[in-house]
């Protein structure tokens, strides 16, 4: 009985542990150092996590879904650079996180910059797109070509119903 109880909570720790969110650097100098040791893609999410309704969307129905997840593990280094108005920041972390939404010109949330691994600016997108995620995902895939990262226009998605920015 306390063996199969015990391997119940094993099981469900480890469907807990699949489930889990993927990881978010707020370092972005750490995370593209990782980026380029790893080969990945850098995905930078602006966002008012706490009061933008469009980005509180974003999250649930991409970034937290196990399809995203599993593919940013494997593909991504993700960095939230975040302006909350309830979280609490250090007065340094929000100085910081304003100086990087400036260097990129994220002037409204959500915004979302693909880095190369080199640092290179690849892909943007201001705004909200209702996207099922397969087609985030292979959107993705496609920014992770060289000659696709030198030739892809920035600011380039799919046009979908429900784009939209705060």
């Amino acid at each position: 009985m306390i063996r199969n109880f015990v391997a119940l909570m094993l099981c469900s720790l480890g469907v807990t542990a699949g489930a889990a969110e993927a990881k978010w650097y707020f370092d972005l100098p750490q995370a593209q150092a990782i980026a380029k040791k790893q080969n990945k893609l850098v995905l930078i999410n602006f966002t008012g996590s706490d009061w933008c309704g469009w980005c509180m969307k974003l999250k649930k129905e991409v970034f937290l879904t196990p399809e995203f997840t599993d593919y940013a593990r494997k593909n991504l280094v993700l960095v939230e650079i975040d302006q909350p108005r309830w979280k609490p920041l250090s007065q340094e972390q929000l100085n910081i996180n304003s100086q990087i939404q400036e260097k990129y010109r994220a002037e409204g949330f959500p915004t979302l910059v693909g880095l190369s691994r080199t640092g290179q600016e690849v892909w943007r997108l201001g705004g909200y797109a209702a996207l099922p995620v397969p087609d985030w995902l292979k959107m993705f895939d496609g920014l992770k070509t060289p000659s696709t990262m030198k030739s892809a226009p920035i600011g380039t998605l799919p046009q979908a119903a429900g784009q939209a920015q705060n």
